[in-house]
């Protein structure tokens, strides 16, 4: 097998973990059973060792399109030949039973009569593991066994004859080679294998339930969307990738449901984005309610409500948790691995979790202030909590830290984490007033007014004409266009507008905007990244904030270019256009949220205030 590039995927998943599914009928990444757990298939990271289950058509000349059932997260592959139109049907159906974790795939024939090949080679514990292979008795049921017992067995079922591949000395795998005409269809269902359950060969028609539900269950949460505007199936499919990276069992959101993906080719910047990150599930929450889903907010409010640990040295809150609410992730490579294009050292866990980012507290109390004016009321023993947190920040919000882009080169005094500081303190004041909850809030007026104070004398530099990324630098940070999105300051503010041209001039390429230039000595790192996508987005919202719309409205629809064929962004593009890192990220489609639904009200003249 040879490298696919990020961009040829689709995902699909059941907000327990999510599978990645090419142009060409092949899942390359499914990690099993969590978003966080050990993977089965990763030839995205190594074609010879990751593991794969591909189905293709045998098809000479064949055309090959893929696109989302409308309104759902079920993709279909679609291969056109003059003698055949053959469909692939991708799906993990929603369910309430934890037990109950599944791929589904339908092949079926539209015109002519097909042969296709089904492989299916996993590859457990991110393939560290050995496995044995066996069949039932009939043959249409293939159970993969794991020789560590800390992993899961696996079942594949079908309702065609199933065979060992002759793996070369490989480890086993499943082939079937088989025919259909037109009007036939056959298919295959991977979980989780129960020694206790006894098998039952299924029936077409459940399979045909089975993804009626799922449709139905994504049909049924978009239309509580309240997005009627322009590019409205771009922002829908966001929405629905979102939601696909929330877990369904605790309420947590993930950044993306990749590792080890480079943000620049052939370097080190290689992550594990599958965790909870405070800033991107506030962001997240912050687009959810934008669209007019609240209940997502009140459950990840309740999964926040039990981290605070108000004997951690570094703060109450850590950057980022396992999903499940774990505080440490530990960071490790995976030497074996090749990486996507040779591209090392393969990381899991992520050793940004003992960092210390301050401006994790405003993105916090921010989505705490939009949960309390579009959904539930804040408790008062939530209030008391947040006061707990603040004063902790009152004490700590000058610190040094790593900040925003977690970088590795030591700690500075980022502009964008005093900018998240003043938000927690600027919403827990409205709040407090909007919601007459108890006082004083003397104090919290005082700490947010120290910060203003401390941005404006420590973070301007005249000869820039621009905010600067971190005290006494002269480096620009596409960060601080946060700084109107926030409220801090008026989108058409002088000093800002400054920022914005300088921003424009240093880190922008026509559409693409960079995070800032790479320092070593700043980030501890080598290697060029691309632009990074979600900055993008905050530009083209700020630049509509400061009444350049045409402008906005022009980058805006570039930008609906650089989305892959089914409508998702990666984390970073590069100069050619092609993905870089974790991919589908959360923070680049809520970014993209909120900028499709402020500049589409600023096109129609009804954008709301400055401080509305």
């Amino acid at each position: 097998m040879e490298f696919q590039s990020i961009e040829n995927y689709a995902v699909i998943g059941n907000m327990k973990s999510v599978a990645l599914v090419g142009k060409e009928g092949s899942i390359d990444f499914f990690c099993y059973p969590n978003f966080d757990s050990p993977s089965i298939f990763a030839a995205l990271l190594d074609p010879d060792k990751g593991g794969y289950f591909c189905i293709r058509p045998l098809l000479d000349g064949k055309n090959t399109k893929q696109l989302y059932l409308p309104d759902t997260n079920v993709i279909l592959t679609r291969f056109l030949a003059d003698n055949g139109l053959a469909e692939v049907t991708d799906f993990m159906p929603v369910s309430d039973d934890e037990e109950s974790n599944q791929i589904i795939r339908i092949v079926t024939v539209v015109r002519g009569e097909v042969e296709f090949q089904m492989e299916c080679f996993p590859r457990f514990d991110y393939a560290r593991a050995t496995h044995a292979l066996r069949f039932d008795d009939e043959g249409r049921a293939a159970i993969f066994e794991p020789q560590q017992e800390t992993q899961t067995s696996m079942l594949l079922q079908s309702n065609i004859a199933l065979a060992a591949a002759d793996a070369g000395g490989e480890q086993p795998g499943v082939l079937s080679k088989f025919t259909l005409k037109a009007g036939e269809s056959a298919f295959f269902i991977l979980e989780r294998f129960d020694p206790e359950k006894k098998l039952v060969p299924l029936e077409s028609r459940e399979v045909e339930e089975c993804l009626q539900g799922t449709t139905d269950y994504w049909r049924t949460w978009l239309k509580k969307s309240k997005y009627r505007g322009r590019w409205r199936e771009m922002v829908d499919r966001s929405a629905l990738v979102l939601k696909l990276l929330t877990s369904q069992k605790y309420g947590s959101l993930i950044a993306a449901p990749t590792f080890g993906l480079p943000e620049s080719m052939g370097g080190d910047r290689n992550w594990d984005y599958r965790y909870t990150w405070l800033r991107d599930s506030a962001f997240t929450l912050y687009a959810f309610m934008r669209l007019g889903f609240t209940e997502e907010s009140d459950r990840f409010r309740e999964w926040l409500r039990q981290r605070f640990n108000y004997e951690a040295e570094e703060g109450p809150l850590q950057v980022l948790y396992a999903v499940d609410g774990r505080q440490q992730v530990p960071e490790e490579e995976l030497p074996h691995l090749r990486g996507y294009r040779d591209s090392k050292p393969v990381r899991i866990g992520n050793a940004a979790y003992c960092q210390l980012q301050l401006d994790i507290y405003g993105e916090m109390f921010d989505a705490i202030y939009l949960s309390n004016k579009y959904g539930t009321a804040i408790s008062h023993q939530g209030w008391v909590a947040m006061k707990n947190v603040l004063k902790w920040l009152a004490k700590n919000w000058d610190k040094p830290d790593e900040g925003i882009w977690e970088v590795r080169g030591g700690r500075r005094h980022f502009l964008h984490s005093r900018l998240m500081c003043w938000v927690a303190f600027d919403r827990a004041i409205r709040l407090g007033a909007k919601r007459s909850l108890a006082g004083p809030f003397g104090w919290m007026e005082e700490a947010r007014d120290a910060i203003t104070e401390d941005i404006y004398n420590n973070f301007w530099d005249e000869e820039l004409g621009a905010f600067v990324q971190y005290k006494g630098s002269k480096t620009l940070d596409a960060a601080v266009l946060l700084m109107p999105l926030v409220r801090f300051c008026s989108a058409t503010d002088h000093q800002f507008l400054s920022t914005l041209d300088a921003i424009e001039r240093e880190l922008t390429v026509d559409t693409l905007v960079y995070r800032y230039r790479n320092e070593i000595s700043l980030e501890g790192l080598t290697g060029e990244e691309g632009g990074f996508s979600a900055c993008t987005f905050w530009y083209i919202e700020c630049l509509a904030r400061a009444h350049r719309v045409d402008k906005a409205r022009l980058l805006f629809e570039k930008m609906l270019g650089y989305a892959n064929h089914v409508g998702l962004y990666s984390e970073e593009q590069s100069p050619s256009g092609t993905f870089l890192g974790n991919f589908p990220q959360a923070l680049t489609h809520l970014a993209f949220i909120s900028a499709a639904t402020y500049l589409d009200r600023a096109i129609s003249g009804e954008a709301q205030t400055e401080w509305s």
